[in-house]
């Protein structure tokens, strides 16, 4: 068990490797968004994207590097020229920017994805390194698929790369493959044996593939890495990746068996969890640790009756500590302006007028339909209600008529580029109906990937969440609806989706590209 008492470094990887998620693209004003919050949460680094693979990618980098103040900004790239150019071109403007490179040197990678021997990918990593470090002293080198490759060829590629100038060497468990035991025997017989070892940071990848992502990343730790790379609601490719919020909390929670804390400021970890749940579309199991809607739930009788008497006979966390509260402070339709900018601040928004005026014009919308609006209503009000896309669209109103013995009817009325267009349409039901009238509207007919509804906070007038995503000419655009009627919320969350749809049709290079081949 390594116990040096340095902090673990947190790599957080949610817009570049959870956004490789089936189904997810993110705008460049949602990666900005979350950027900020894991500024918030006070990540050490943020690897803001893969700038090579699309122009979006590549302005997504550059704005969260121009902006974003605290964590290092670092940029994906493959051990090639272009990659590594297009890489420092994006963080450039970073206050601490940092290239990322990486090349597969597991044997069925270099044979059938590659083609090349071992001598030309040790070539080609050493190269990448000395070209990135050319740019900045802040190079992280990994090795593809490291853990099923030769471990002595992993030796001799590190030790090259250490000396080429690489500050970081980062061992993937790509495919999530491996096991903690086996993980932990590899990291210490790597750091037994890479020339240089004690001269750069020690980093891990894991994926979920097997459920043991986080598992393998503690057990790295125990045996001496100093990185953790991980995702926010562990999202990510396949299975996804470790999740940020169980390693941050495993590493606090049982200081006594790592004695090595992670940075991270835990209050905003909920928050950020959400955030990435409303703009990816990827929705939270009731029952995920430590940010499912159960994590903080007691049902038995018997635990109850425990908590009751004293919280810690079946929590070994506090609510507080990841940023959940009981919402004391209930805000109604009587509330007032002052109010609301008051709460809103206590919760860390601090909004713009015009972004004010239009919250809290929804707020009095919702609670003229719901008696008391909690912490949990108002965080859900302002992460619908104030998307970063420009309104190519707005839903204006909607009247549905439906019943088991008639056909249902939806007329939509939407301002679309400022000019009013009113239409209606026939569905299997109310929903579909007011899908089919928006479609007429907009003059699109996009392919429904997904439809989710759930409730937001309890109670007979709790809040409707709707979630949709849209397929089009091969993007995938992402709505979210709020409102106590779940209709309206449908209604609300499609039209978002087309807003998105639009902007994307509107502006040049709109079309989500494909990613570069060999993303870890």
């Amino acid at each position: 068990m390594a116990d040096n008492g340095k902090p673990v470094i947190i790599f957080d990887t949610t817009l570049r490797d959870g956004e490789q998620s089936p189904g997810v693209s993110l705008t460049v004003s949602e990666k900005l968004e979350i950027a900020r919050q894991l500024a918030r949460l006070k990540v050490d680094v943020i690897e803001a994207g893969f700038p090579i693979t699309s122009p979006g990618d590549f302005a997504a980098v550059q704005a969260i590097a121009a902006e974003v103040r605290g964590p290092v900004i670092c940029a994906l790239a493959r051990a090639v020229r272009p990659d590594i150019e297009r890489a420092w071109e994006a963080v450039a403007a970073a206050a601490k920017p940092r290239i990322h490179t990486f090349i597969a040197t597991s044997p069925i990678h270099m044979k059938h994805k590659l083609r090349k021997s071992p001598g030309e990918v040790l070539k080609a990593a050493v190269a990448a390194v000395e070209l990135a470090r050319s740019f900045t002293p802040d190079v992280e080198f990994s090795a593809e698929d490291a853990t099923r490759s030769d471990p002595e060829f992993l030796i001799e590629i590190f030790s090259a790369v250490i000396a080429a100038g690489a500050t970081t060497i980062n061992i993937p468990d790509t495919v999530g493959y491996t096991t903690p035991e086996e993980f932990y025997r590899l990291i210490t017989y790597l750091r037994q044996k890479v020339a240089g070892a004690d001269r750069v940071a020690f980093s891990v990848h894991c994926h979920n593939d097997l459920g043991l992502a986080v598992a393998n990343s503690l057990a790295a730790v125990a045996a001496g890495a100093d990185q953790i790379e991980c995702t926010v609601n562990g999202i990510g490719e396949r299975a996804g990746n470790a999740s940020l919020e169980e390693v941050v909390m495993a590493l606090r929670t049982r200081a006594d068996q790592y004695g090595r804390p992670a940075g991270v400021h835990t209050p905003e970890i909920c928050r950020a969890s959400a955030l990435v749940e409303r703009l990816t579309g990827m929705p939270i199991q009731p029952n995920k640790a430590i940010v499912g809607a159960n994590a903080f739930a007691h049902e038995s009788g018997i635990h109850q009756d425990g908590v009751l008497k004293e919280r810690t006979t079946y929590e070994i966390m506090r609510p507080e500590d990841v940023g959940l509260s009981a919402g004391r402070l209930v805000l109604g339709k009587h509330s007032g302006r002052h109010a609301f900018r008051e709460r809103l601040a206590a919760l860390g928004y601090n909004l713009s007028e015009a972004e004010l005026d239009r919250a809290f014009a929804r707020f009095k919308e919702v609670a003229d339909r719901k008696k008391e609006i909690g912490e949990r209503d108002l965080e859900a009000i302002l992460q619908a209600e104030l998307p970063a896309e420009t309104s190519e669209l707005v839903l204006e109103s909607f009247q549905v008529t439906s019943g088991n013995r008639t056909v249902p009817m939806a007329t939509v009325s939407v301002l679309l580029r400022g000019e009013t267009r009113s239409e209606a349409a026939t569905g299997n039901g109310p929903v579909h109906a007011v899908y089919q009238a928006l479609n007429r509207a907009v003059g699109l007919s996009p392919e429904l990937r997904e439809y989710a509804l759930k409730a937001v906070t309890a109670g007979g007038d709790a809040l409707g969440e709707a979630t949709v995503r849209l397929g089009w000419e091969g993007g995938i655009y992402t709505g979210r609806g709020l409102a106590p009627d779940v209709v309206e919320a449908s209604a609300r969350a499609y039209a978002t989706a087309l807003n998105k749809l639009l902007n994307a049709r509107r502006k040049p290079g709109g079309k989500p590209a494909a990613l570069a081949e060999g993303a870890r």
